[in-house]
């Protein structure tokens, strides 16, 4: 599973096709104006499996930086695959992603790839005054600019605006939070149903979770447009815990392996 694929999940999103929605920008009773889920410093290592095979770990690493002389936040997304599955599919993927810190808005966001011999690097810069995105292909060496929505966030963004921006006091199980998301020159609308509470034991002991149902459509992957299912830590921190996805054969699962620099205490319930 490569890195845009598995951060699709976690913010709960990755180049699976997205459902179409008619929701432009923000479209959810749930967004509040907050900043503390998270602070720089904060770093997430997950391990994707198919059972007990390895397949690739991704990091998502967030830093205090400066763009244009002004204060922002960066994120880090890197994925590789690993042992046997990087033998036979090498993948190193680097996506990172520039947002102003009040706000959880994108920048500035990059992508440079390399899936198996294919390989991809582009640059996006935001223009929200004019609601444009400069694109730059720097490996073809092209520009397109392409409109965008007021409120649309990238893949990366995307996980920390969700984690800033929805009180979960206000969520009713079979509830939807949607957004637009800009990836790939492409503005998706995304649509994440709300399940309940659920208890998922993990390496660290057993953790109260928030479950949720990322929309995709089905196809040569996925099973159907309800095959990825998602637990986020249900404290102040609201980080991934366990993504799976059921495929044609089986199912893939993204588990949290290592985690430092949270803002809050994290709640785990240790297994006796």
């Amino acid at each position: 599973m490569s890195l845009k694929k598995t951060f699709l999940l976690f913010s709960l999103f990755f180049c699976f096709q997205i459902n179409a929605q008619n929701s432009p920008g923000i479209s959810s009773p749930f967004i509040k104006k907050s900043f503390d889920a998270f602070k720089p410093g904060e770093s997430l290592k997950f391990r994707i499996h198919y059972g007990f095979f390895n397949a690739s770990y991704a990091t998502l690493d967030l830093t205090e930086e400066k763009l244009n002389n002004k204060k922002i936040y960066k994120a880090t997304a890197i994925g590789r695959t690993t042992g046997l599955a990087r033998f036979f599919f090498k993948v190193e993927d680097i996506y990172e992603t520039f947002f102003d810190p009040l706000l959880v808005k994108p920048l500035k966001s990059t992508r440079n790839i390399y899936e198996g011999g294919y390989t991809k690097n582009v640059e996006i810069d935001y223009d929200y005054t004019n609601n444009i995105a400069k694109v730059n292909d720097i490996k073809n060496s092209k520009q397109t600019f392409v409109d965008i929505q007021k409120n649309v966030q990238d893949l990366i963004s995307t996980f920390y605006f969700l984690r800033n921006h929805f009180d979960v006091n206000n969520l009713e199980i079979n509830d939807y939070i949607r957004i637009t998301i800009f990836f790939d020159a492409e503005n998706y609308p995304f649509r994440m149903k709300f399940l309940g509470y659920e208890n998922v034991k993990t390496k660290f002991g057993e953790i109260n979770c928030l479950k949720f149902r990322p929309y995709i459509e089905s196809g040569r992957v996925f099973r159907d447009s309800e095959s990825l299912t998602l637990w986020v830590s249900n404290d102040k921190n609201k980080i991934p815990i366990k993504i799976e996805a059921g495929l044609r054969i089986g199912s893939i699962e993204a588990d949290l392996e290592e985690f430092r620099g949270l803002k809050h205490p994290f709640k785990i319930n240790i297994n006796e």
